[in-house]
């Protein structure tokens, strides 16, 4: 099975409700918060082929490092900038997102259940975990954004993913030197 067929068979098991999700990385770590009005399935499946998703256009996030996805459905359409907001605020304060830009808190009764799916094969991720595979990669990916910054948009919601990609390669570095 290709690495794109694993993928899709494994969003078909995503949830296509309203609500908000995480795209995680290799080690399960959320890396930027969304919502989606119109099914979670449909918004991640268009991050993940690059189809028209600025995340993916900007440079902001490399689809190599995606790894999990996980989603928090909503029937009721008004609790999402709430959720999405409390979720960017937890989450953020752990490891910087790639999100651009900073949103603000909110006010839940409660925490809805979360579904977790896995769109690469573990076998593969973990392959991608080894440091002289994913530092390189990731550098790579820190100049695209560089690149874009300065050839395409100038932008503050650029640069802080630009900081948020950095603390992370740091980690990355860390495990390369031991």
């Amino acid at each position: 099975m290709t690495p794109q067929d694993f993928r899709t068979a494994a969003l078909k098991n995503l949830t296509d409700e309203t609500g908000v999700y995480a795209l995680c990385d290799l080690d399960g770590v959320p890396i930027y918060i969304g919502q989606s009005v119109d099914g979670i399935r449909t918004r991640v499946r268009r991050h993940l082929t690059s189809a028209r998703s600025d995340i993916i256009a900007n440079r902001q996030i490399d689809v190599w490092e995606i790894a999990f996805v996980w989603a928090w459905p909503v029937a009721d359409v008004t609790q999402i900038p709430a959720l999405e907001g409390h979720l960017f605020a937890v989450f953020d304060a752990q490891k910087p997102l790639m999100n651009g830009k900073t949103l603000t808190a909110g006010h839940l009764p409660d925490l809805p259940d979360k579904s977790i799916v896995q769109v690469i094969e573990e076998d593969e991720r973990v392959n991608r975990l080894v440091p002289s595979v994913r530092l390189p990669r990731q550098i790579s990916q820190y100049l695209r954004l560089v690149d874009y910054i300065l050839t395409v948009k100038d932008a503050p919601h650029l640069k802080r993913s630009l900081s948020a990609h950095i603390a992370r390669l740091s980690d990355y570095h860390e495990k390369f030197l031991n």
